[in-house]
């Protein structure tokens, strides 16, 4: 089966939310959740931060709340057996409500067996490089297998 990276990338600026850091932190410590990251998301995490600041960019702040999202992304892709951004809008309304997010972006991709075959895919495609070059502060990521053991792969980025 052919390796598939679904070519839209959501983007959407809102400035709702107060941006004081000490506020942010109280709102973190008390709704940000447990995530327990499996050797395949350490390594993507890895590698995008790594392809950031070599070309001069911030490496972004890893959030379970975000991972969060993204494995409830996974979950209901390989549910269904699809590829898609379906319920984004609500994804992102719940992060920029508990992260007080200005910026959220979505990518997604299914059937990369290695990390770095996926973010190397994502780097070839316009809209999935310029989310992974965004100007995002933390992102959250999930690498899931369905019963064939295929992957499916979400990361959400975010600016606070």
């Amino acid at each position: 089966m052919k390796n598939i990276v679904l070519g839209v990338m959501f983007l959407f600026i809102l400035s709702s939310c107060s941006t004081n850091s000490s506020e942010d932190i109280s709102i973190n410590s008390k709704v940000i959740s447990n995530y327990n990251y499996n050797s395949e998301e350490i390594e993507l995490t890895k590698l995008i931060n790594e392809y950031r600041v070599s070309i001069g960019l911030n490496s972004l702040g890893l959030i379970n709340h975000i991972s969060n999202k993204c494995e409830e992304h996974n979950n209901y892709m390989i549910a269904n057996n699809l590829v898609n951004h379906a319920y984004f809008q609500d994804r992102s309304d719940n992060i920029r409500s508990v992260l007080c997010a200005s910026n959220v972006s979505e990518i997604v991709a299914y059937n990369y067996i290695q990390p770095q075959g996926v973010l190397d895919a994502w780097l070839k495609s316009p809209s999935h490089k310029e989310a992974i070059e965004g100007n995002f502060t933390d992102f959250g990521v999930s690498i899931k297998k369905n019963t064939d053991g295929k992957n499916y792969f979400t990361v959400i980025f975010i600016k606070r």
